[in-house]
């Protein structure tokens, strides 16, 4: 009886379901009008990280769609870019590679395409400026990377199994964004040699940027849609999909902040919470003298 009661109390303290809120967003890049998608939950504050989502090389359909809902349930106001245009959307490989060869030889107008969604997101009202972020699967992987080469004003890029090659290595000195890429270590589309390369082109130009990779996986590794047939080069892994979503949220939560119920934005600030003394210091030697405690403390506000 006693334990019937203290659920029924548990039950009553849980808090609402989130309520995501969408709607369709038309823009432009030039004379080229695009649709993209945004997504929000009105239950969090008025002002709170934002996130853009690049589609892969099919172009923006319900996959992408469907993560900038999972952002947005997490607090994140979401924006689903379409890179393509208006109603320009493949059905099969070869539709995809046709569309996505012009920006793979044009990499100029990617990262207008990819500035032109950012611009959106960061003018939403709901949005801190200062906490924003940039996430791209396959085609949008490389977008993004484009997009922080370009020398955009964000704060965190990810790519998910993107392509890592540029034909302008020398532009990652214009990079202002801290970069994660979460990568399938057995991806054929983007060998160990591309890898490395990049990641010579980050050390070059001194970014602050992280590579995980993930054992066994290869393309398209988040995407349930890609198939069980590792050996076609392309196909899903449960383990990979969530181990890189977890990654995601680490680097938000040092780059961008977490988002909280009552309004503003949460992050972590290391903090010095203790030193040692003089007479604790001496007596433990020298290395003592250099010791100190740290935390990392949530702190809150819409800067």
């Amino acid at each position: 009886m006693k334990r019937a009661s203290w659920l029924l109390v548990l039950g009553l303290a849980m808090p609402a379901a989130a309520e995501v809120q969408t709607r369709i967003v038309e823009y432009r890049d030039g004379d080229t009008v695009l649709e993209g998608y945004l997504a929000w939950d009105d239950s969090f504050g008025d002002k709170r990280p934002g996130v853009l989502v690049v589609h892969e090389w099919y172009g923006l359909n319900e996959y992408a769609k469907s993560r900038a809902r999972q952002l947005a349930e997490m607090g994140y106001l979401a924006f689903a870019a379409d890179i393509y245009g208006k109603g320009r959307r493949a059905s099969n490989r070869q539709e995809a590679a046709a569309l996505t060869g012009p920006f793979r030889e044009d990499r100029g107008l990617m990262r207008s395409r990819a500035r032109a969604a950012l611009q959106v997101l960061k003018t939403q009202a709901m949005v801190a400026p200062n906490h924003v972020a940039a996430i791209g699967y396959c085609f949008g992987g490389t977008c993004v990377l484009e997009l922080a080469r370009s020398g955009a004003d964000f704060q965190a890029a990810v790519s998910f199994h993107g392509g890592l090659s540029t034909p302008e290595p020398r532009d990652a000195k214009n990079i202002k964004a801290k970069v994660l890429v979460l990568h399938g270590a057995a991806d054929p589309h983007v060998p160990m040699k591309e890898v490395a390369a990049f990641a010579e082109e980050m050390e070059s130009a001194d970014v602050d940027w992280q590579l995980v990779m993930y054992g066994g996986a290869v393309h398209a590794f988040s995407n349930p849609d890609s198939g069980d047939d590792p050996s076609s080069g392309a196909a899903y892994d449960a383990d990979a999909d969530r181990r890189s979503w977890e990654h995601m949220k680490l680097f938000f939560s040092e780059t961008i902040g977490l988002p909280e119920k009552a309004g503003g934005v949460g992050h972590f600030m290391r903090e010095k919470v203790a030193e040692p003394t003089v007479e604790g210091a001496k007596a433990a030697g020298e290395a003592a003298k250099k010791a100190a405690v740290w935390t990392w403390k949530k702190v809150t506000g819409d800067e």
